[in-house]
Formats: C-alpha cells, sequence, structure tokens
C-alpha cells in the first residue's frame, strides 16, 4: 500500500495545491501583476499608433495634386527606412522610395514632403542630416 501513496497525489493535496494556485493569483492579480489580454492588446494597439508614420498636411498635399499614391508595399519600405534612419540618431532624413522622394522628420514620425522623380532630379535637399535609400 505504501507503494501506491507515494505515486498518487490524494484528493486533499490536489484541492490544497488549487486553492494556493489560485490564492496566488487572486494576489497577484490584487497587487497588479496580473494583466488582462484586453490590457494588452489595447496597449499593443496604442504603440502601434504613437509609432505610426505620419504625412503633414504639405505633404498629403503633395502626393494628391501630383497624383502619386503609395503602395502598400512602397509605404512598409517607407517605415523601414524611417526606422533605420532613427536607429541611427539621423533627425531629419530623405527617405529614397523608387522613384519617390520623402522627407521626413525622424523624431515625429512626420513625412514633412514629397517629391516624384521629375522633382527630386531637379532638387537640392537642405536640412537633413541623413538619406536613406531603400
Amino acid at each position: 500500500m505504501n507503494g501506491i501513496e507515494k505515486q498518487f497525489t490524494s484528493i486533499q493535496q490536489m484541492t490544497d495545491q488549487y486553492l494556493t494556485q489560485k490564492n496566488d493569483a487572486a494576489q497577484n492579480e490584487a497587487e497588479g501583476l496580473s494583466v488582462s489580454f484586453e490590457e494588452v492588446l489595447r496597449k499593443t494597439s496604442q504603440y502601434k499608433q504613437a509609432n505610426a508614420l505620419k504625412f503633414s498636411k504639405h505633404a498629403s498635399m503633395r502626393l494628391e495634386n501630383r497624383n502619386i499614391s503609395l503602395s502598400r508595399e512602397q509605404n512598409e519600405r517607407l517605415e523601414s527606412g524611417v526606422r533605420k534612419a532613427g536607429e541611427k540618431g539621423i533627425q531629419d532624413s530623405l527617405v529614397i522610395v523608387d522613384s519617390l522622394a520623402f522627407i521626413v522628420n525622424i523624431p515625429n514620425k512626420t513625412v514633412v514632403t514629397a517629391l516624384d522623380k521629375s522633382e527630386a532630379d531637379e532638387s537640392i535637399f537642405t536640412n537633413i542630416d541623413g538619406a536613406v535609400i531603400i
């Protein structure tokens, strides 16, 4: 009989173990150590919104007036270029994606202006401290 008792946990032991775990979870929740899935999802969404690339009114008007629309892939590449510029400590960057040029304020993640290839060939870019070609 001693061999069987050592192999199996009694109902009382399981009940005590379950109640201890449940009490620990309740204590952690009361202390603010437990986080709901909804809260994690909300924080992730807020983080993404805070880090989303924005277009200034000027840049938006430029894109609209020149009938320039970014594909999803181009937009992802632009965001990648902005991220890389930020990693290098650049404040104001020229980011070139295909035949489009963007001046981006990196700390604010804001596209300040946008140019297509015909304008970019003739332009001189000033007040930038870095360039990223994607």
